[in-house]
């Protein structure tokens, strides 16, 4: 009866209806896609490029000194302004890895291991200063509130390969620290995309899906009943008004009445092997960032299409040294083990991973910390067709100002939906009279990180 059900169900999604899932409207896709899907470590807070991917040797030599003006004059500053700017030095010594030879900071020594599968990226900017702003414009590429997150435009364009579990998935780990800047759930929403295009934000410790389980005294067969009377009557509904909501209800009522076998199982790490959740540092219901990279893994193999992983606390304006040692200790491990785990089970050649956060911090210092700063920071990017082993882009001497070829956040997003296989310039919605897309009136592909 189980196989049965199975194979009905695959032949049921063959013809697409409103219960159906949605397979996309890019079809066939622009390109040849080199990634079926993204994961995007999403360090929350802004962390400091000069600690961890930008060895700046000139900024120890000018540490305590006045930064120069010429560096300076006219540009934005956050919480700086009208102080004295002071050089500060990098707190943590940086090392080359691999054969490529790429450097990273001291205390990412499991990251450094993979280094020549690395692209590291030091040349990014933004248009945002402050971290809301920030954060609503790495997702969606403008500081415009209400807007499309990325996952959203990428489900939009290419639907997901998951049954029985939502395309877009979030989640969240805080780790050791005390500034936890807040995440609103308006960075994975659908913005003016039907809303079955949000993100769902899976809760890291506890039922991770409020609702997850029936009420007492209602069993599946009674539950399936209630969806399968409310979709009817929504069909019918549908078939008079053809309102897109509609469709999308009668689509997350019966994902919603998948999850609760899907996502029991799905969150289940005491199915994995001792040896894996050890190589992550992983424990089952422990709601850690560790756990939420294996999680990541096994969405990835059941056909989710995006996967974001927020860890907070990257906001650093005091105790700078001690503070990104602790949270790079957090993450090395876990994201490290995620490349490696995808890389032998041949998922990293059709996974792109993201490493990186809003936006980075200044070389100027504010106390022991560092403020917020838009004009030059980095991340890293693998797999997915990505180049590794390769460092592209620079900031000046001091870390300021990305002078090298300069990636923006809309440069970035149209790399990343080129190598899903979207022409960024075609993946568009009209609203408002207007036709919108995810990089806005902006973008350019990075062809040189490219395989």
């Amino acid at each position: 009866m189980a196989l049965a059900s199975l194979i009905n169900r695959g032949r049921a999604l063959a013809a697409e209806a409103p219960g159906d899932r949605w397979r996309g409207v890019v079809r066939p896709t622009h390109f040849a896609p080199r990634a079926k899907r993204i994961i995007w470590l999403y360090m929350a807070g802004g962390p400091s490029h000069l600690e961890t991917l930008d060895h700046k040797p000139k900024l120890t030599e000018m540490h305590g000194k006045e930064m120069p003006e010429s560096f300076t004059k006219g540009q934005p500053i956050a919480q700086l302004q009208g102080q004295q700017l002071k050089c500060f030095k990098p707190q943590h010594k940086f090392q080359r890895f691999g054969k490529s030879g790429q450097e990273l900071m001291e205390h990412f020594k499991e990251l450094g291991s993979m280094a020549d599968d690395l692209c590291i990226i030091r040349s990014m900017h933004t248009d945002a200063i402050n971290h809301d702003p920030a954060h609503t414009f790495m997702n969606t590429g403008t500081m415009v509130s209400g807007r499309p997150s990325m996952g959203a435009w990428v489900l939009y364009g290419l639907g997901s390969d998951a049954e029985d579990l939502p395309g877009f998935v979030v989640m969240q780990s805080d780790g050791r620290g005390g500034q936890m800047q807040p995440i609103s759930n308006r960075m994975w929403h659908s913005g003016f995309l039907p809303s079955q295009f949000q993100g769902v934000k899976f809760r890291s410790k506890g039922d991770p899906i409020l609702y997850l389980n029936n009420p007492a005294g209602v069993t599946p067969g009674m539950q399936q009943g209630v969806i399968g009377a409310a979709g009817e009557l929504n069909r019918r509904h549908q078939a008079m008004v053809e309102d897109p909501e509609i469709a999308t209800r009668i689509r997350q009522y019966e994902m919603a009445f998948r999850m609760q076998t899907s996502v029991p199982d799905l969150m289940d790490l005491s199915k994995e092997p001792a040896s894996v959740l050890e190589a992550y540092g992983a424990k089952p219901g422990d709601g850690s960032f560790a756990s939420n990279c294996l999680l990541a893994r096994r969405l990835a193999e059941r056909g989710v299409r995006f996967m974001q992983l927020y860890h907070r606390d990257w906001d650093h304006h005091g105790n700078i040294r001690n503070d990104v040692q602790t949270k790079a200790e957090e993450v090395d491990r876990p994201a490290a083990a995620l490349l490696r785990d995808l890389k032998s089970r041949g998922m990293l050649d059709d996974t792109l991973v993201i490493w990186g956060g809003e936006f980075g911090r200044t070389p100027m210092s504010q106390g022991d910390g560092r403020d917020h700063h838009m004009k030059g920071f980095s991340m890293w990017l693998a797999g997915g067709g990505i180049r590794g082993g390769v460092t592209y882009g620079a900031t000046d001497e001091l870390g300021y100002h990305a002078v090298e070829n300069p990636v923006h956040v809309n440069d970035l997003h149209a790399t990343l939906l080129r190598q899903l296989g979207i022409d960024h310039l075609k993946l568009t919605y009209r609203f408002q009279g207007r036709d919108y897309r995810l990089t806005d009136i902006a973008g350019e592909v990075i062809q040189a990180i490219l395989s």
